[in-house]
């Protein structure tokens, strides 16, 4: 769990809904780097926009009633 990894982690949480998308090992050092560089990241593309970019881009329909918080 990660709030039992140390203080800097008390204050995460989880949002009530999700998605998950897996990534082949091939692609570990890019993922690697979008996580190390993700704030930076969503300080020009929200999470929301990227999200339904994600999915529109795999051919995943989504209710966004039932994905955001």
């Amino acid at each position: 769990m990660a709030k039992k990894q140390g203080p800097a982690f008390a204050d995460f949480h989880w949002q009530a809904g999700c998605g998950i998308f897996s990534a082949s090992e091939s692609n570990a050092p890019q993922v690697r780097e979008y996580i190390a560089s993700q704030e930076q990241h969503h300080s020009q593309m929200s999470f929301q926009a990227e999200f339904r970019l994600l999915c529109k881009r795999h051919g995943i329909e989504i209710d966004e009633c039932y994905v955001w918080d």
